[in-house]
C-alpha cells in the first residue's frame, strides 16, 4: 500500500468514525444539556489512535518493520489532515441541515449557566454582548473553519508524534513474520 493509499484510508476511517460518533453524540443528547466537551475530545483521541495502525501497517508491510521518525510523522501527519479535513466538512454540513443552530444554542446556554449561577446585571449585559459578538464571528467562515480544524488537529497532531517516535523503533510492537 502506497503512502498516498494508506493516508487516504486510515485518515477516511478516523473521520468515519469521528464523524460517526459526532452524529450519535448530537442525535443522542437532543433536548439535553449536551455531551461533555471531554467525551467528545476522548472519542477523537480514541478515533485518532488509527494514525498509529496506519504507520505500523505501513511499516511493516513496506519497509520490513524499520521505518525512519521522519517518514513515520509525515504519514501520521497525513492521516491526521485527512481526518481532520473530513471533521471540518462533516461539522459545516451539520451547520448548514440546522441553519446554523448550534452557535445560538451554545451561546444562549452559556448565559442561562451564568443567570443560574447568579450572575449580576451588569456582568449578564456584558456577557450577553460578548456571546453576540461570538455569534458574529462564528457567521464568518474565515472564523469558523480555522476554528473548528483548531479543535481536532492538535490531537492528531500529538498522536502522530507519539506514533512516529515509537514506531521508529523495530523492537516496538515488532512485524510479526
Amino acid at each position: 500500500m502506497t503512502m498516498k493509499k494508506t493516508i487516504l484510508t486510515y485518515g477516511l476511517l478516523t473521520g468515519a468514525v469521528i464523524i460517526g460518533s459526532m452524529i450519535w453524540g448530537i442525535v443522542a443528547s437532543e433536548g439535553k444539556s449536551g455531551v461533555s466537551v471531554w467525551f467528545g475530545y476522548l472519542i477523537m483521541l480514541v478515533a485518532m489512535t488509527m494514525i498509529f495502525v496506519g504507520v505500523k501497517r505501513y511499516r511493516d508491510h513496506e519497509f520490513g518493520g524499520v521505518i525512519g521518525f521522519g517518514r513515520a510523522f509525515a504519514l501520521g501527519l497525513g492521516i491526521a489532515l485527512m481526518a481532520s479535513i473530513i471533521y471540518v466538512l462533516a461539522w459545516e454540513a451539520y451547520l448548514a441541515l440546522t441553519d446554523h443552530a448550534f452557535i445560538h444554542n451554545y451561546a444562549n446556554s452559556i448565559i442561562k449557566a451564568r443567570q443560574d449561577a447568579g450572575i449580576s446585571d451588569e456582568d449578564l449585559l456584558a456577557l450577553r454582548a460578548k456571546m453576540d459578538d461570538l455569534k458574529t464571528q462564528y457567521a464568518n467562515p474565515l472564523f469558523r473553519l480555522p476554528m473548528t480544524f483548531a479543535e481536532i488537529f492538535p490531537l492528531g497532531l500529538l498522536v502522530s508524534l507519539v506514533s512516529a517516535a515509537l514506531l521508529r523503533l523495530p523492537k516496538v510492537f515488532p512485524a510479526r513474520g
